[in-house]
């Protein structure tokens, strides 16, 4: 029997800011810490994986204080957002606790931007890009004692600047062994999904369909492929993966997820991959294979316009029937020549539209994002993304179809742009803690015009109240905003917003709050420009979206760049 050698703590942050008092959502599984775990857990050493969304900012940071006491190792992950700011502060306090112990910062975030990690004196090294070798190396120097000077992919600070050692290649699944699943307890994660109000929960997905639309289910996160070939110049996994894309086997991803449904008896599996669906060969095997083994799960995750368009459409047809009940799809711009020339991916013409329409009628549901605001980008280009996000959602009325302001992300190309167009970027840590929270802000104030985010409001007003997430009756105002959408006809949409706030106001004064809106999932990034952020712009209320569509505008958000 192997004996436990030493100790390593590893911190998976809180995915939300508590303080906007909500949770994330309970399928959030902490899987890179799992991940990274697998090779020294199975040679013996003690692994203690603690997940800050499962506790209270206080407690979690205290639990990972106190496991780490006698501790060898310490480990931090985290994407942008508020898992930067959360993940700081608690190394913060390992680091003052235990002067002594080795500490270590992965992931997307602090791969571009390792010089911020290293620059506090909290950290000994931060991994760039695939970390499971990386992290495999730097725990058997830690405990032989050697220095990290020379392990791969690790970057460190030496004389009062940041040294990166070569990467290590990318290395396919056949290098990799499976996640630490045993680790995890799993009940906890369970019981927030159970509760009445996990539809609320931030980054939920939403209820498939055949389960009935606010269901409670229990889901799962899972990764089956590492990076993503496509170029595009506002996200950083060209830098980080170098376009390099491996990707698990069909056979060992239906193995993995059999195993862990006889073991925890989930309903959903939604997976966390950049680019799912880059392979047909192994989305029609994996749909194959679910049917053939009577793996009764619902599954979801992203993947790309040119491979919808691409695929056969019987394997389409198989992936619907296997159980797909949501497709995420990066739409990214609506005219061919902003697309080829400053996003990169094969998109022209109605494809977006086209994409998302052959899924819908399928019934798998689409959550389709646009962007606006980009450097370089003219405001008749903004428009015509948010005419092309109008024809989408009318064709695929089962789906939905965000416009999002643009979020300048360090180690892109459209980065560097941002920040000659005169974008302002934190300068310290913690301060990145609040930039990702582009749900509900605009991160560069002012990149779009007033006339734009106009037509952008009425846009989402229009298209909340069309999928009937404002209110479960489907009346007036539903059919008017369905009529908006498929027509294009905006006129008068500022005087109809006015009414719709009045009438909801005086529906809440004069009945008592029964009815529930029907759908379980609303879209995200609807807050841009309302609430606190208008009255500080002198903007009237009642001519952005309403009350009942912002304030549930917090129940889901995109979880990293696609």
């Amino acid at each position: 029997m192997i004996q436990a050698k030493r100790r390593i703590v590893l911190y998976q942050p809180q995915q939300v800011d508590a303080s906007l008092g909500t949770l994330s959502s309970g399928d959030m599984l902490p899987l890179e810490m799992l991940q990274i775990a697998a090779w020294p857990d199975a040679e013996g050493y003690e692994v203690v994986i603690i997940d800050g969304s499962l506790y209270d900012q206080d407690t979690a940071h205290r639990m990972v204080v106190e496991a780490c006491e006698g501790a060898m190792l310490y480990g931090v992950t985290g994407i942008l957002g508020f898992m930067v700011k959360d993940g700081a502060q608690c190394s913060a306090r390992v680091r003052a606790a235990h002067p002594n112990i080795k500490i270590v910062a992965g992931g997307w975030f602090a791969s571009v931007r390792p010089d911020l990690f290293l620059a506090t004196g909290v950290y000994d090294g931060v991994v760039r890009g695939q970390g499971e070798i990386a992290f495999r190396d730097i725990v058997q120097a830690t405990a032989a004692g050697e220095p990290w000077d020379d392990i791969g992919s690790l970057a460190l600070w030496r004389d009062g600047q940041v040294i990166e050692n070569p990467k290590n290649p990318v290395v396919g699944w056949d290098k990799l062994p499976d996640a630490a699943w045993h680790l995890l307890d799993v009940e906890p994660y369970r019981e927030r999904q159970m509760r009445a109000d996990s539809h609320r929960h931030v980054l939920r997905m939403p209820t498939p369909p055949a389960m009935g639309s606010r269901k409670p289910y229990f889901g799962i996160t899972f990764f089956s492929s590492f990076g993503c070939p496509e170029p595009c110049k506002f996200c950083c996994s060209p830098f980080v993966t170098s376009r390099r894309w491996k990707a698990m086997p069909a056979e060992r991803m239906l193995d993995q997820l059999q195993m862990l449904k006889e073991r925890w008896n989930y309903d959903v599996v939604r997976f966390h991959d950049a680019n799912f669906g880059v392979m047909e060969k192994r989305v029609k095997e994996f749909a194959q294979g679910l049917i053939d083994r009577k793996l009764s799960i619902w599954w979801n995750s992203f993947i790309e316009t040119n491979s919808i368009l691409l695929y056969k459409p019987e394997t389409l047809d198989l992936m619907a029937a296997s159980g797909m009940h949501l497709a995420e799809i990066g739409a990214e711009t609506g005219t061919d020549e902003f697309m080829k020339a400053q996003i990169g991916k094969p998109i022209k013409g109605d494809d977006n539209v086209r994409a998302t329409y052959e899924m819908d009628r399928r019934g798998i549901e689409c959550s389709v994002t646009y962007i606006i605001g980009y450097p370089k980008e003219e405001p008749d280009n903004m428009l015509a993304t948010l005419e092309q996000a109008r024809e989408a959602q009318a064709a695929a009325p089962r789906s939905s179809v965000t416009v999002w302001p643009y979020r300048p992300i360090p180690g892109t190309e459209m980065w560097d742009q941002a920040i000659e167009l005169g974008f302002e970027a934190p300068q310290e840590l913690e301060e990145w803690g609040s930039l990702g929270e582009y749900h509900l802000h605009e991160t560069w104030p002012g990149r779009i015009p007033p006339h734009v985010a106009q037509v952008r409001k009425l846009y989402c007003h229009y298209q909340t109240l069309a999928r009937g997430l404002v209110r479960a009756k489907d009346g007036l105002w539903e059919k008017l905003a369905r009529w908006r959408l498929r027509s294009g006809n905006y006129a008068m949409g500022r005087l109809e917003t006015k009414a719709f706030a009045l009438w909801l106001k005086l529906h809440r004064l004069l009945s008592p709050r029964t009815e529930e809106i029907s759908r379980s999932w609303v879209d995200p990034g609807h807050k841009t420009g309302t609430g606190e952020n208008a009255a500080a712009k002198g903007i009237d209320q009642s001519e952005v979206i309403s009350e009942a569509t912002a304030g549930r505008a917090r129940e889901t958000v995109e979880s990293g760049p696609k």
